[in-house]
C-alpha cells in the first residue's frame, strides 16, 4: 500500500498499516512540523488511530526517530564502505561515495532530510551526530589522500572542501523531488561534475 493509499484509508475511516507504513507517515509529519513539535497525540490523529493502536505498531515517538536516522545513517555508511571496497584510487572512491550519497537521498529523501535537522536534543539525536561526525572524518581522509595523489587541488583544507562537497549534496533536500525530470544518475553526475571539475572550460588565468 502507497502513503497515498493509506492515507485514504484513514479518510476512509479503515486505517490498516503495517510498522513501515506508519514509520513512513510519521517521518514525513516530522519533517513538516518540527520533530520536538510533533507529539504521539498529533501522529495517532494523521493516522487515525488510537494511541493504543499506535503503540501496537511502535514503541515511541523516539523509537520512530531512531529508526528513521538509522536507516539514513546505515545506507551512507554502506555506501562508504561500498566505494572503499570498489576502488583503490582516491579520487575513484571519492566520486563513488559522492554518487552513493546522491543515490541514497534520492532513496530515502524523508529520513535523509530528518537526519539533516537533527540539533543533538536528546541521546538518539547525537548519537546520530556522532555517526555523521565519524563518516564526514572518513569521507575527508578520502579527500585528503586524493590531494596527495595529486588528483585534487591541496591548497584548500580537506576538511573544508568536504564540507562544501557535502553542503552541496545535503542542499539537495531543498528541492529535489523523485519522480521529476532529473534522475537520481543524472542528478550524481551533474554534483560530481560541479564539485570535483567545475563548470570552467578556460584555462584559469583567462576569461
Amino acid at each position: 500500500m502507497t502513503v497515498d493509499a493509506t492515507q485514504a484509508a484513514v479518510r476512509r475511516g479503515r486505517p490498516g498499516y503495517d510498522r513501515e507504513q506508519v514509520i513512513t507517515i510519521a517521518v514525513q509529519l516530522f519533517n513538516d512540523q518540527g520533530y520536538d513539535a510533533t507529539s504521539v497525540a498529533d501522529l495517532a490523529t494523521k493516522l487515525g488511530l488510537t494511541k493504543s493502536a499506535l503503540y501496537h505498531h511502535v514503541e515511541s515517538k523516539e523509537a520512530i526517530l531512531r529508526v528513521a536516522l538509522d536507516d539514513a545513517l546505515s545506507a551512507l555508511e554502506g555506501a562508504l564502505d561500498e566505494a572503499l571496497a570498489a576502488h583503490d584510487v582516491a579520487i575513484d572512491r571519492l566520486r563513488h561515495i559522492v554518487a552513493g550519497a546522491v543515490a541514497v537521498l534520492a532513496a530515502k529523501l524523508p529520513q535523509v532530510t530528518l537526519l539533516l535537522r537533527v540539533r543533538g536534543n536528546s541521546d538518539i539525536e547525537r548519537a546520530a551526530l556522532e555517526r555523521r561526525r565519524s563518516f564526514d572524518h572518513r569521507v575527508t581522509a578520502i579527500v585528503r589522500d586524493a590531494q596527495a595523489e595529486g588528483a585534487l587541488a591541496d591548497d584548500i583544507e580537506a576538511s573544508v572542501a568536504t564540507r562544501l562537497i557535502f553542503g552541496m549534496v545535503n542542499s539537495l533536500t531543498e528541492w529535489y523531488r523523485p519522480g521529476g525530470p532529473v534522475t537520481p544518475d543524472r542528478l550524481a553526475d551533474d554534483v560530481l561534475r560541479i564539485a570535483l571539475d567545475g563548470l570552467d572550460r578556460a584555462p584559469r588565468g583567462e576569461s
